[in-house]
């Protein structure tokens, strides 16, 4: 029998924080009109798709065989831990809270909302599972943007406010950004063997070099962006200090298992500067 460990080694926690870095920061823009039980039914929605597409990865990745001979986090598929089918009903009991969560949201707001989970569910589905998985591809990071940037704080924003503003679109840019990154340092660190198994991802077909610029321009981008959405926002400059030691050392550090507490890092980097852009639009 599979322990409570192994399940929660296998929703890699350590990936939380892209699902609740775009709750804070949309709760914090609804302000004086936020609601308290819509916001809970966000993270809950947010942090059950986030771990059924863990889980799904797993399991896609785990009966294909990409995930053999793997570093970082443990593969229970792959590594025998637990059967593909319990894998596979791990990530769809998830994706049903996610369900039942939006379902309660909509009941609220608007049964549009049953649209955009149901994208969000397919899309959490398709990154590496069905015939023609997108992720393959290296267009994770692209789906990572809109759903746990664009549609998770906007969507927060407007389940408490029913309405959509720039400021709410300018607001997501730099979590979808930093959400981006969290995907782009564990591909980082898996692209060597990626590529030997034909798993094409974005720092596959961006190279050595590339791929790490790139998880470089998605920190400035957070930095840069948040700016427009607040004059206040100058607050989450604290974090850069914490931004550039970590882009330093993606940049510098060559071994892939060198890069696994990056990730954590990387995490905890979006969970900072979440808290700070809140701060700035509470003040603001």
């Amino acid at each position: 029998m599979t322990s409570l460990d192994t399940w929660v080694k296998g929703g890699r926690p350590r990936t939380l924080a892209a699902a609740i870095a775009p709750v804070i920061v949309g709760s914090a823009l609804a302000g004086t009109h936020a609601m308290y039980l819509r916001a809970a039914l966000a993270l809950i929605v947010s942090l059950a798709l986030q771990i059924g597409v863990n889980y799904s990865n797993d399991y896609s990745d785990g009966i294909r065989g990409t995930d053999s001979d793997r570093i970082g986090p443990v593969r229970i598929v792959a590594s025998g831990l637990a059967t593909p089918a319990a894998v596979k009903r791990a990530a769809f009991i998830a994706f049903s809270i996610a369900g039942i969560a939006g379902l309660a949201l909509a009941s609220l707001t608007t049964w549009w909302l049953l649209v955009v989970g149901a994208a969000a569910i397919i899309a959490a589905w398709k990154y590496t599972g069905g015939k023609t998985p997108y992720g393959y591809k290296g267009f994770g990071e692209i789906s990572v943007f809109v759903f746990f940037g664009l549609v998770a704080t906007m969507g927060t924003f407007y389940v408490q406010t029913q309405t959509l503003t720039l400021r709410s679109l300018a607001a997501a840019i730099p979590i979808g950004s930093l959400s981006c990154a969290i995907l782009a340092i564990n591909n980082i660190r898996d692209r060597a063997k990626d590529a030997l198994v034909g798993k094409h991802t974005l720092a596959v077909h961006l190279g050595e070099d590339g791929s790490r610029n790139f998880f470089v321009l998605l920190l400035l981008l957070a930095h840069v962006a948040a700016l427009f959405v607040s004059p206040w926002a100058l607050i989450t400059l604290a974090a850069l200090p914490f931004s550039l030691r970590l882009a330093r050392e993606v940049k510098l550090e060559k071994e892939s298992v060198a890069l696994i507490p990056m990730i954590a890092r990387t995490g905890q980097l979006q969970l900072l500067f979440s808290a700070l852009l809140a701060v700035a639009i509470l003040i603001s």
